[in-house]
């Protein structure tokens, strides 16, 4: 008979595998987290939302047609260019809603947060408008109206002028054509029976 060991299987030495198992656990922990900093950095400080300070243009290129081939850049393709986030949108709506939207905001340096109003920043925003309307009262110059109407004035006159000349001529012209009053009086009448007397 051959001699054959009674276990034929393999032996581990499982300590020393447990030992490699929990340090390869350890770095993968600690590579875990490294990246986790580094995705996160430290937490970036955006801006509160604020109105717009421009015009947003969507009627320039309305009933415009233009030419695009392979090499025109993006920007002046057909549609609405983005320049913060490099994109083209082809609608007027889909473009308002992108510019108001989070990932625009955010290429923009702001969070979609709007600053609380207090008590005084409220007071502040009357008195600037109350500012502004006595500004626009100002404006409105007593002696610049007075001028403007009485070149009104002046106009009217004018035209109340040229409505009367021209009665006079229309008046002149009738009369040129009506027969000669010698004439209607050696046939026997006057006129034709109105009361009304030149």
């Amino acid at each position: 008979m051959s001699s054959r060991p009674d276990d034929h299987r393999r032996k581990w030495d499982k300590e020393e595998y447990e030992k490699i198992a929990e340090e390869r656990i350890k770095e993968e922990k600690l590579e875990k987290e490294e990246s986790d900093l580094k995705k996160k950095g430290p937490p970036i400080k955006r801006e509160l939302l604020k109105t717009r300070d421009y015009k947003v243009d969507l009627d320039s290129k309305l009933g415009k047609s233009i030419v695009i081939n392979l090499n025109t850049p993006t920007s002046q393709s057909g549609g609405y260019y983005c320049n913060v986030c490099d994109c083209v949108v082809k609608d007027s709506i889909n473009f308002l809603d992108h510019i108001n939207g989070k990932k625009h905001q955010r290429n923009l340096g702001m969070s979609m947060k709007v600053e609380r109003s207090s008590l005084d920043s409220v007071k502040q925003r009357f008195e600037l408008n109350k500012k502004k309307m006595e500004e626009k009262k100002k404006d409105y110059d007593m002696a610049a109206r007075i001028q403007e109407l009485a070149e009104e004035e002046e106009k009217l006159k004018e035209y109340r002028k040229e409505k009367k000349k021209e009665k006079r001529k229309a008046e002149e012209m009738n009369d040129d054509q009506d027969p000669p009053n010698e004439l209607a009086s050696i046939m026997g009448f006057s006129g034709f029976g109105s009361s009304k007397k030149r």
